[in-house]
């Protein structure tokens, strides 16, 4: 059962090339917890995972992260969490934060930030949640990928309502407050159980 309290956030564990990624994550973490709501992460301290977590325990609010052993032995797991969950591998990491999420949220990050955003996009492609999912787009920084999405679906490769209820925003304090608000509309089928991922 998902905690209904608890904004899944992918990021980067670098902290980009502008201040203003690091900005809009501490100023989204800082309004997650006034919101009420908790962060489920991938568990690390560097970059802007741990901006974001940070920002959400400095706000008085509750950090989940999980994280696979072997980059946890490597000291990039964050050690002032309200939890830390210690994984065997990326699938179980992905997996239980999925489940302990009510929303997912992208922020600006790397290949491991696109992998997590596309597989939780064609999870619900596929049926297997009907939890929102949002990109907060800082300074435009993922225009080329929304551009791609929209290019997908001219193609006919993706289906428009596959990517009609992403909620996109630049603003941090808006997403925040607006995303679980955003429940996407049930599939018209359902292709796989959850155990067959």
């Amino acid at each position: 059962m998902p905690d209904r309290l608890h904004v899944c956030v992918f990021c980067g564990s670098a902290r980009g090339a502008r201040l203003s990624y690091a900005d809009a994550g501490r100023r989204l973490g800082a309004a997650l917890a006034r919101a009420g709501l908790g962060l489920v992460y991938g568990g690390g301290r560097v970059g802007m995972m741990g901006i974001v977590a940070d920002a959400v325990l400095d706000a008085g609010g509750r950090a989940v992260g999980v994280i696979p052993e072997a980059l946890a032995t490597k000291e990039v797991a964050h050690d002032g969490l309200t939890e830390l969950h210690v994984v065997a591998g990326m699938h179980e990491r992905k997996a239980l934060m999925a489940e302990r999420s009510a929303a997912f949220l992208t922020l600006p990050g790397g290949i491991g930030t696109y992998e997590e955003f596309f597989e939780i996009l064609t999870w619900s492609a596929l049926g297997l949640h009907r939890k929102p999912v949002g990109i907060l787009n800082v300074e435009g920084y993922f225009d080329p990928l929304l551009a791609l999405l929209e290019h997908a679906v001219s193609e006919r490769f993706t289906r428009p309502e596959h990517v009609e209820p992403l909620v996109v925003s630049d603003d941090p304090e808006a997403i925040a407050h607006d995303l679980l608000a955003r429940v996407p509309p049930a599939p018209a089928r359902r292709w796989i159980d959850s155990g067959q991922t």
